[in-house]
């Protein structure tokens, strides 16, 4: 297997000193005497519609997408892209919808949001949540799921990569949420630039494969020879069906995961709520074009490395220890097949994906610790000073956590055959529902109360958890009509997590509106957010661009239903 030589390390090494020397330049232009929690956190009022747009996907972007995402295209084809077109719309919706509550409303953190609509238990309840959900799921499997990518093309050991990785990610969450933002937009341009060129030369690799030339005719040749690789929406004899069941992908569960991430989430909310409405959209809109983009970096490239492995290619890279097909292999294979010096390219576009993410995560973990748990309850009097030196100290820990799950458990959940992308999502899905009906209940219903939204937060999770084991207790295959179970490899009727997510979310709202009707009646009046419908009107250039969006997205699934 070719490995990195001295200009693909040479050209990294230019990417790392860019980097680091930018985000040093913006920490000291930036910086004031004494910075401020929300200046450091938030980066008040700093961030452009660029950098908020093109952080969001920095951050969103990482190994989970390079290399989960790119095993799914090579294991189930194009349809695993509706996670990325659909989010482009979702942040459409939520650049109108939630974005103006929470600047209207002055909320800086998602338990702040729940303090102030229902109250402190809430809140409590599910700053904890969040902190447990972004350290066990979200930085231990980006760290090692980069690590296992990063490690296939230079042949640095798994642990070594995860310790450099989680270092290169502090010294730039260390600088606060300025020096992420501005950074990122460098990321972004290594990440789109790396991804594009590894793209490129995957499809040429096709075409030369099968006695042509050119990207275009690498493009057609995988619609031909990998036809059953390019359908958005499967249908129920579809082997992937489990994993995206038909039109819950447009109509379904898909909703409940891209609405939670991108507009209920710390960690991505937190780019655009120290910024005006107007540049905030800005950001969510640039952001939801670059989505649509990704497809073709990170989902292309998986179904080339696809037809190549049909072609007798890769049968060595992506084995497993026990001999099987390791779909999380994909992308290093089609890196390694770069020549030198754009595999440098590639390199460092995919470190820039897992670091920017790394120091995202561990940036919003920091906030939700300082700001909703260590100032609220252990020390309310804490000075501004104390609160970011504190942020600093939560920073290094929770990466140090993370570091230390991704090495225990990392391989026995994301391991060798297993698809990443899926598990990130699946384990996810347990909180989601109930935390979408929770926050669009609090956003749009004023009767909305406390104990409805402790239904949804604790009752959500149990909800999901039961719908899990169901099938281990009951039979379901009565379902498998209506397409919302299906039988697994041992017989045993399954529902998809994506429906599972649609009818716990339908139950937490149901279950939501019948709590706050029971306590309304008993005299019950709950806190109410400031809302106008003005505040959700939308300027031409806006309108324009939202069109131009859903424009898209109609051809692609009416070209590739």
């Amino acid at each position: 297997m070719n490995r990195l030589q001295t200009p693909d390390y040479a050209v990294f090494v230019i990417y790392f000193l860019i980097v680091a020397l930018y985000g040093w330049w913006v920490y000291q232009r930036k910086r004031t005497a004494v910075s401020s929690s929300k200046d450091y956190f938030l980066a008040e009022g700093s961030l452009t519609w660029w950098a908020i747009g093109s952080s969001l996907i920095a951050s969103n972007i990482s190994a989970e997408q390079f290399i989960g995402m790119s095993g799914s295209g090579f294991q189930m084809g194009l349809a695993i892209s509706s996670y990325e077109f659909m989010a482009a719309l979702t942040l459409v919706i939520v650049a109108i919808f939630f974005i103006p509550v929470y600047l209207k409303n002055k909320i800086f953190t998602m338990p702040q949001f729940l303090n102030q609509r229902y109250n402190g238990t809430v809140a409590m309840i599910m700053a904890i949540f969040w902190l447990l959900l972004y350290i066990v799921v979200n930085l231990m499997s980006i760290l090692y799921l980069g690590a296992l990518a990063i490690s296939g093309i230079s042949g640095f050991s798994v642990v070594l990569c995860i310790v450099l990785l989680a270092i290169f990610s502090i010294i730039i969450a260390l600088g606060g949420m300025k020096v992420i933002g501005y950074t990122d937009v460098i990321q972004v341009f290594f990440l789109i630039l790396g991804g594009l060129v590894a793209s490129y030369i995957a499809l040429n690799l096709v075409s030369e494969k099968s006695g042509t030339t050119g990207v275009f005719n690498g493009l057609k040749l995988l619609t031909t020879n990998a036809n059953d690789h390019f359908h958005m929406i499967f249908k129920r004899d579809n082997k992937n069906y489990m994993d995206l069941p038909g039109l819950s992908v447009l109509i379904g569960g898909m909703w409940i995961t891209n609405l939670n991430y991108w507009g209920c989430n710390q960690y991505i909310t937190q780019r655009a709520l120290g910024a005006d409405l107007k540049t905030a959209r800005g950001g969510l809109l640039f952001a939801a074009f670059l989505k649509i983009l990704m497809p073709v970096i990170v989902v292309v490239p998986g179904i080339a490395a696809y037809v190549l492995y049909q072609k007798g290619m890769f049968h060595t890279e992506m084995l497993t220890s026990t001999g099987a097909t390791d779909v999380n292999k994909a992308y290093p294979a089609i890196l390694n097949l770069l020549p030198v010096g754009m595999k440098g390219i590639a390199f460092a576009a995919l470190t820039a994906a897992i670091v920017a993410s790394l120091a995202g995560k561990v940036n919003s973990i920091a906030t939700i610790f300082t700001l909703d748990i260590y100032k609220k309850v252990i020390r309310p009097n804490a000075s501004e000073t104390n609160l970011v030196n504190l942020g600093k100290i939560a920073v290094v820990v929770s990466m140090i956590l993370g570091v230390i799950l991704s090495l225990l458990v990392g391989n026995n959940l994301m391991g060798e055959g297993k698809q990443g992308f899926q598990y990130i999502q699946e384990y996810t899905g347990f909180v989601s529902p109930g935390i979408l009906a929770m926050f669009l209940m609090g956003f749009f219903w004023k009767k909305a109360t406390s104990n409805a939204a402790l239904f949804a937060t604790i009752g959500g999770f149990v909800f999901s958890v039961i719908f899990k084991f169901l099938p281990n207790f009951a039979d379901l295959s009565f379902l498998a009509s209506t397409g919302f179970s299906k039988a697994n490899a041992q017989g045993i009727y399954e529902i998809p997590f994506l429906d599972r997510m649609g009818f716990v979310f339908i139950i937490c709202m149901i279950g939501m509106y019948i709590i706050s009707i029971i306590e309304n009646s008993k005299g019950l009046r709950p806190n109410a957010l400031e809302v106008d419908t003005k505040m959700f009107r939308v300027t031409p250039a806006f309108t324009a661009g939202s069109l131009i969006i859903c424009g898209l997205l109609v051809a692609i699934y009416s070209i590739f239903w």
